[in-house]
């Protein structure tokens, strides 16, 4: 079963960005999935199975605050 995603939620990757960071922000949702790093603002687009793949855990809204 597909992860239930929106615009705006935060996940946490499975490996590290080259710049240090492991959490992105979902940009774009679909059969492909956007996202951009929370601390250099690179973009990556993937296929959703890929991302699905690669992704540790989503981080709650309420619960993220940087």
């Amino acid at each position: 079963m597909p992860l239930k995603l929106e615009l705006g939620d935060i996940v946490q990757m499975k490996k590290m960005h080259p710049c240090g960071n492991n959490r992105w922000e979902i940009t774009r949702t679909g059969a492909d999935i956007r996202i951009k790093c929370m601390k250099c603002e690179r973009q990556v687009l993937m296929s959703r199975e890929n991302f699905e793949k690669r992704v540790k855990k989503l981080i709650p809204k309420e619960e993220y605050r940087e």
